[in-house]
């Protein structure tokens, strides 16, 4: 691992592009509070359906990053598609509250995520192309907690319009399309984008190639089956809201959930970042395991509002502790010319694992209740924690076998 050195200061670039996730999400995170109950309680759609809806929608953002990463790595800019991404979910805003049909929300639901997969791999990238080595993991860690101090600001604004507005859903939502557009002001002014470096030969023939694929190491495809096992583990946050629906938590106070989440997710995500710079990435993912398997036992067997806030404590944890570290593994294992494509393929495949665990989640509620979705969750966890702790061993021996 990388010699740290103190003096290294994370970029310009990372913080600016922080300040642009955190309006994006405080936007994202104001609507997504209140539409699992919106959806379920006003519009009438099922538990499956809302998983259905929420894995496609998710899933379709995650697959989008393939292209848009691989477009990236062609043209050899970012900025241009993460305008392009974030300008999408901005215009789709205000169709949240004009919507009165569960197709008008999905239709919205589904062309914001999109917009979101046309971002997030250019961003992770340039993120990558711009952060020295030694902190690389701080800058990722950064960037997501930013990312979540939004996530935390939006459910908080939600409560409080909830409140001055006497439970209208709808009238809040219109807030959301205000730091949607700052997000893309500050984007547009924020970042100078410099000339990526110089492709290898014959490179640019086509954005997505299988060639190119070859040419990504098998380190890097392990941490791709590392994110699929992972994402299969954790199903949709709205699965969190229609608990908090079901132990009796008043609808204002219903977005109070994710305001937690998103809490101890901003608060672990940068710590974690910084230790896996001096720590082993694989060992604290491993960690974020134990906090998932803790939140969903928790979660399933809550009988008070106080129980279901320490769950929901628990899974922001084990957000903080694997998502930043997954992007600093991607850019730890993926040669310098190709990131963007790196990190589509590794969304793509997370993507599809994100919509079975969502259908899955949302047909285990429907027809066998909330105990279910999060016991067997539980178990996921666990057998991916089992996996982990034989990779690891595997790397070990391996490394000893290299050293004699």
């Amino acid at each position: 691992m990388a010699t740290i050195t103190s003096s290294v200061k994370i970029p310009r670039t990372v913080w600016i592009l922080g300040y642009v996730s955190l309006c994006m999400d405080l936007s994202s995170e104001l609507i997504h509070s209140l539409l699992p109950i919106y959806m379920v309680s006003t519009l009438g759609v099922s538990a499956l359906m809302l998983g259905v809806i929420e894995g496609i929608a998710e899933a379709t953002a995650m697959i989008v990053k393939v292209f848009s990463g691989a477009v990236s790595d062609f043209i050899r800019r970012r900025k241009a598609l993460l305008l392009m991404g974030y300008g999408l979910a901005a215009v789709t805003k205000p169709i949240f509250p004009l919507a009165h049909s569960a197709e008008a929300v999905f239709s919205a639901r589904f062309l914001d995520r999109i917009g979101k997969g046309i971002r997030g791999a250019p961003r992770d990238a340039l993120v990558a192309d711009v952060a020295p080595p030694s902190i690389r993991g701080a800058c990722f860690g950064l960037r997501q907690s930013m990312d979540t101090v939004g996530a935390f600001l939006g459910p908080l604004l939600a409560i409080l319009l909830m409140y001055l507005l006497s439970s209208n859903i709808q009238q809040v939502l219109w807030f959301a399309v205000i730091p949607g557009f700052l997000a893309v002001l500050l984007l547009w002014f924020g970042i100078r984008e410099n000339s990526i470096a110089p492709a290898a030969p014959g490179a640019r023939r086509s954005p997505i190639r299988r060639d190119l694929l070859r040419r990504l190491s098998p380190s890097y495809w392990c941490v791709v089956l590392l994110g699929a096992v992972f994402t299969l583990t954790r199903f949709s946050e709205a699965f969190l809201v229609l608990r908090a629906q079901e132990l009796g938590l008043p609808t204002v106070w219903i977005p109070l959930v994710l305001v937690v989440m998103a809490l101890f997710y901003s608060l672990s995500a940068y710590p974690a970042g910084w230790l896996s710079d001096r720590l082993s990435r694989f060992g604290l993912l491993g960690f974020s395991l134990v906090l998932l398997i803790g939140a969903d036992l928790v979660l399933a067997r809550a009988t008070t509002e106080a129980a279901l806030m320490v769950g929901v404590a628990l899974w922001g944890l084990h957000m903080g502790f694997s998502q930043g570290l997954l992007a600093t593994l991607v850019a730890d294992t993926s040669p310098v010319e190709f990131k963007g494509t790196a990190f589509g393929v590794f969304n793509l495949v997370s993507g599809v694992a994100m919509l079975l665990a969502s259908v899955i989640a949302g047909w285990l509620w429907q027809y066998h209740g909330s105990m279910a979705t999060f016991t067997i969750g539980s178990v996921l966890a666990a057998l991916t924690l089992f996996m982990l702790m034989l990779f690891m061993l595997m790397l070990f021996r391996r490394r000893i076998t290299g050293s004699h």
